[in-house]
């Protein structure tokens, strides 16, 4: 009789919840320049901002505490259009997302600059880089652009690290012990991507596996790390 192959363990995607309040944010050294702003408007020293820093930094996070806030519409700047200028910032303030060289209409972002300072608005706006390092056509754009006060947003330090693994865990509802958090402080490129997908790679496999989340487990995910 033919040997009996034990049917894999299919790891089903559920749905996680992650939580943007201001309650959730986590701080630190890294982020607390960026926290300030936020916490300080309306009393800006511009009206026009802009947050800068690298993917899952929490400038989203942080954009969307300011929406709640300051009753923002939020839009991409990739989506941004002449028409829809106007409307978008019809409430007086406009948080505007993931700014990146070649990915926006330059005339279209001219424009909202324009008006946002002409009705005297509010705009956040979020890079993972700042546009002084953007080729923009559009000369006046490019002086406007490079003239918005920019935040920077820090790589982690190590409390904000473990904080961060403790909070995409919750967020999935895994439950992690101090060994399992060491474990990936000391082996993971110490980066917010690096983070992320390291908790989500430990839920993956626990699933699919059907174990839990051990100090065990994470040693034989993360061994060549």
């Amino acid at each position: 009789m033919a040997g009996h192959v034990q049917p894999r363990q299919l790891a089903l995607a559920l749905p996680h919840e992650e939580r943007l309040t201001r309650e959730d944010f986590l701080e630190g050294p890294a982020n607390e320049a960026a926290l300030a702003l936020i916490d300080q408007w309306p009393d800006w020293p511009n009206r026009i901002m802009l947050l800068v820093g690298a993917e899952g930094s929490g400038k989203s996070h942080l954009a969307a505490i300011w929406a709640e806030q300051a009753g923002a519409r939020a839009t991409s700047a990739h989506a941004v259009s002449p028409e829809a200028v106007p409307g978008a910032l019809a409430t007086g303030a406009l948080v505007v997302e993931d700014l990146k060289a070649g990915d926006f209409d330059d005339r279209a972002m001219f424009h909202l600059l324009n008006l946002a300072r002409q009705d005297d608005a509010f705009v956040l706006m979020t890079a993972r880089i700042a546009p002084s390092n953007f080729e923009i056509e559009l000369r006046d754009l490019r002086s406007r652009l490079r003239a918005v006060p920019v935040v920077t947003l820090l790589p982690p330090d190590d409390l904000l690290f473990r904080g961060l693994i403790l909070k995409f865990c919750a967020d999935r509802q895994m439950s992690v012990d101090e060994a399992v958090v060491s474990y990936l402080t000391n082996r993971i490129e110490r980066s917010y991507v690096a983070v992320r997908q390291a908790v989500e790679l430990l839920d993956t496999e626990a699933l699919r596996l059907g174990r839990p989340v051990t100090r065990a487990l994470a040693a034989e995910l993360f061994r060549d790390a």
